[in-house]
């Protein structure tokens, strides 16, 4: 692993981000997070033995730093999305599916909701995402799910099911990043701009 990434990980750490949240921050999983986090510390003896995980560190920050960069390709989400039907509200995923939400809101002139991930809180015996109660309702209502980088499929997974639970519709999920290679999540279909596979 990049050895700027290990130091960007345990300096996020010392900040006090979580685990999750560094993983949201360098575009990993949370398995390469923890990882990135025990390669940092000074006390390397059982970090070296373990085997860095296999994973892929996305940077799209030439992306995410255009507002008008950022409209085009939440315009091209919104597209893929409509594949499915009008939506009536668009669910951004905490943190970086905020902005791509919030612009796809526009352009299909949705509602917009926001997703609070369990990998963002304190674990509990029963925790599990949240939906911020500042945006709109989503019962009765058609709602696509829209992320960033998708690494394993657990984030939309539980997004899908906490909204099917409020009792709303999810009709599709987009993202722009794919690393996992899932068509599906909970009966929802996943559309992603980009896939990345690895070969071999």
């Amino acid at each position: 692993m990049n050895e700027k990434l290990i130091k960007r990980a345990y300096e996020l750490r010392n900040r006090g981000f979580t685990t999750g949240e560094i993983a949201d921050e360098l575009n990993v999983s949370k398995d390469t997070s923890r990882w990135l986090i025990l390669q940092g510390k000074d006390n390397k003896t059982s970090a070296e033995s373990e085997k860095a995980p296999i994973d892929f560190a996305i940077n799209w920050n030439s992306l995410g730093g255009s507002s008008v960069r950022m409209k085009y390709v939440s315009a091209a989400l919104a597209d893929m999305a409509l594949k499915y039907g009008e939506p009536d509200v668009i669910v951004g995923i905490t943190v970086s599916g905020i902005p791509f939400a919030t612009m796809m809101a526009e352009i299909l002139g949705a509602d917009i909701s926001v997703f609070h991930p369990i990998k963002h809180r304190k674990m509990e015996e029963d925790a599990k995402g949240a939906v911020s109660s500042n945006f709109a309702s989503v019962d009765g209502r058609k709602v696509v799910i829209v992320d960033d980088v998708t690494t394993s499929g657990r984030t939309i997974r539980e997004a899908a099911r906490v909204y099917k639970d409020l009792g709303a519709i999810p009709i599709a999920v987009v993202v722009l990043i794919d690393k996992a290679g899932i068509a599906e999540v909970e009966n929802v279909p996943v559309e992603s701009l980009i896939s990345v596979s690895r070969l071999g």
